[in-house]
């Protein structure tokens, strides 16, 4: 690694709890009040359908989020963007507290949701012009993990509120401390991006003076094109890339919902589930920086493609083996592949959308593809559900397999086209072509 490069390494890590901190709270914020929502619907008379619509506006809210996201980071910044998004969710949060109808909680839920879209945008924007090429895989799958670790931990600080206090809506209010220290944290703590620019690790940075804050860009507001005039614009690479991410993203949501209900179908009472969830859980937290170091050593491909087809063929296996003796024993081998592929994956889709974004003004493009990849997210679950019910659920697990298949072949023709893996040693004096550049992304 050049002399330049550990000099920004280090500096990242000196501030690693200022990058990576933020993501932490927010995830554990976010993972505490998830699987409450269910539970606090119902107290407000939800049936069960409504307390599943409920929970799942946040997803929903989400993806409908990225495009106005993306228009509010390349005007305001990523800084001011997390804390404006993390204030808005706590408003969201008081709402959930003081609701008295399914219908102020459901707008409540959404609005955390559109917030939350805000908030992974402007991370994922920051660390697209920042992290330098060399380890951008690396330092977006600890982006990556750090909130996985915050969603892992926090049903477990869900259940020890629940012990203390008897009332779901505690986790509420632990959802609004952590956003607490979430903006104080971004608006008090010292400011990676600006002493980064000082220093001239940034790129295309531009001197920094009192009267121009360092912003998400440094593209002229004239010069910038705008959310749609930007998806039109890489629409060819986002009909291709794009579609391969979004069924990756779809994959890994199918996991979530197609695991317990299998473990369901051949009779395993919940604690064995559990147990199954669990270990895949631990397999893919365990895994999500060697993800990074894979992409960074060998390029995106050498992780994209295995864990799609890990994972792929784990599912398909898995639609075969309902009505075996040894069905159980499929499962947990199909559910440890299922995690050891998602694991491969950590950072991945962040990773493709930093590498193909416009350098210099990432935010319009980051929004588009965030979109693609979380309709993905969101149309697995509604996919599962209308297979099984039209079918059976062997059909639509063999369909998630084959779709995961057909993923890898996407991404075995697309990365290679749209991010050429580039050494990691350069020669002295070059400058590494801007992925986010060439016309082939464009068409």
């Amino acid at each position: 690694m050049s002399r330049p490069e550990v000099g920004t390494a280090s500096v990242l890590w000196r501030f690693a709890p200022m990058i990576y901190g933020p993501t932490l709270l927010f995830g554990l914020a976010e993972g505490a009040l998830l699987p409450v929502l269910p539970v606090i619907a119902t107290r407000l008379g939800a049936t069960v359908p409504q307390a599943a619509l409920i929970a799942a506006a946040i997803v929903v809210a989400r993806m409908i989020g990225n495009i106005p996201a993306g228009w509010l980071v390349d005007r305001i910044g990523e800084r001011s963007t997390m804390a404006v998004a993390a204030g808005a969710a706590m408003v969201g949060a008081a709402g959930i507290l003081l609701a008295p109808n399914l219908v102020v909680l459901g707008v409540s839920v959404f609005g955390v949701g559109f917030c939350a879209a805000a908030f992974g945008l402007a991370r994922h924007a920051f660390m697209t012009t920042r992290a330098p090429l060399a380890y951008r895989a690396r330092a977006l799958s600890l982006l990556g993990g750090s909130f996985r670790l915050g969603m892992f931990a926090g049903p477990f600080v869900a259940a020890g509120l629940l012990t203390l206090f008897d009332d779901p809506l505690a986790t509420a209010w632990f959802f609004i401390g952590c956003l607490v220290a979430l903006v104080l944290l971004v608006l008090l703590g010292r400011d990676p991006e600006s002493e980064l620019d000082a220093l001239g690790m940034l790129p295309h940075a531009q001197p920094h003076t009192a009267s121009t804050p360092v912003s998400a860009t440094t593209t002229p507001a004239a010069e910038r094109e705008g959310v749609f005039a930007t998806m039109w614009r890489f629409r060819g690479m986002l009909a291709r890339l794009g579609l391969a991410a979004a069924t990756l993203s779809g994959i890994r949501q199918a996991r979530i919902y197609l695991l317990p209900i299998w473990g369901v179908s051949i009779a395993l009472d919940a604690e064995a589930i559990s147990l199954v969830v669990g270990v895949t859980g631990a397999l893919e937290f365990a895994l999500f920086y060697s993800s990074g170091q894979i992409m960074d050593r060998w390029g995106r491909l050498w992780a994209s493609m295995p864990s799609m087809l890990l994972m792929g063929a784990s599912f398909l296996a898995l639609a075969f083996t309902h009505d075996l003796p040894d069905a159980v024993t499929w499962f947990l081998v199909a559910a440890i592949g299922v995690g050891i592929g998602n694991g491969l994956s950590s950072g991945v889709l962040m990773t493709l959308g930093a590498d193909v974004a416009p350098r210099a003004d990432p935010a319009a493009f980051l929004g588009s593809w965030r979109l693609l990849t979380d309709a993905g997210a969101a149309a697995a679950p509604l996919l599962i559900a209308g297979v099984s019910a039209v079918a059976s659920l062997s059909i639509a697990t063999g369909l998630i397999g084959v779709i995961g298949l057909l993923g890898a072949v996407g991404f075995q023709r697309s990365v290679p086209r749209y991010v050429p893996h580039r050494p990691r040693h350069r020669p002295a004096g070059t400058t590494p072509a801007d992925p986010g550049r060439p016309d082939e992304n464009v068409a």
